[in-house]
């Protein structure tokens, strides 16, 4: 069994974002320790990017405070090496594909399998051109995770068909950020997504409240949280950790009900 499948062996999964370097290269390791301890079951990690398109202002500016701060590519893997010597926490990137083609798509690949690296989502990569990613990702045991927008029934189906690690449920159209209401009919979407695969479903875009993250959990297999977990961030800085983990805490305890 994988570790992104064992993340969803115990409940309902609580998965959490933070971007790398931000503020930086040593909190971001120390806040996905504190995570782990507060009951996050999966750690998404994103990579600075300059143009992060799916991405609303809260990780944009993560983004650039990160890239600031002189965090690349190489450095993330550094991040997940030093994570990796003590804990065995799923581990997901979230990145663009400028980044990786740049990197050298095996080159990347191989550096994944190397450090520790369970799966990956890229947002700009289309479904239709992604294998040419996918033969790397496959080769390395990387999964490519798939994100699933509210769109069409056939095409949600054709895109579950192929998914590895968890299905990435876009709770609603648009850039990530926090929500106060998520009016998408998310209900049909995982049953659809239940009638072609047995890979888990998390819900993700605009959860941020415990209340939000209990509907969800009620619906799929897990909750990510990402601009919540980033403005903790933004807010406290190199202070975050309390925050963080009363934060977590309270939406993995969430999660669960």
């Amino acid at each position: 069994m994988s570790r992104i499948e064992q993340a969803f062996q115990n409940g309902k999964a609580f998965l959490a974002f933070l971007t790398a370097g931000d503020p930086t290269m040593e909190k971001t390791i120390e806040y996905i320790f504190e995570m782990e301890q507060a009951g996050a079951d999966l750690i998404e990690i994103g990579i600075p990017f300059s143009d992060p398109t799916a991405e609303g202002v809260v990780i944009q500016d993560a983004n650039e405070r990160a890239l600031k701060n002189g965090m690349n590519t190489s450095k993330v893997f550094e991040i997940v090496q030093t994570v990796r010597k003590k804990s065995q926490i799923p581990l997901v990137f979230l990145t663009y594909l400028n980044p990786v083609f740049h990197y050298g798509y095996e080159r990347f690949f191989e550096k994944c399998q190397e450090t520790g690296v369970d799966g990956i989502i890229i947002p700009d990569l289309p479904y239709e051109e992604s294998e040419e990613v996918n033969q790397y990702a496959k080769k390395y045991q990387v999964d490519l995770i798939r994100l699933i927008a509210p769109t069409s029934e056939q095409r949600i189906q054709m895109i579950a068909k192929e998914a590895k690690g968890f299905v990435y449920l876009v709770s609603s159209m648009g850039v990530t950020g926090v929500r106060s209401e998520i009016h998408t009919d998310l209900a049909t979407i995982v049953k659809s997504l239940r009638e072609v695969t047995e890979v888990p479903c998390a819900i993700g875009f605009g959860i941020s409240t415990p209340e939000q993250a209990e509907q969800m959990a009620a619906l799929a297999d897990g909750v990510i949280v990402g601009s919540a977990i980033v403005k903790i961030i933004a807010k406290y800085g190199e202070d975050a950790g309390p925050a963080l983990v009363e934060y977590v805490s309270e939406m993995k305890k969430a999660t669960q009900n």
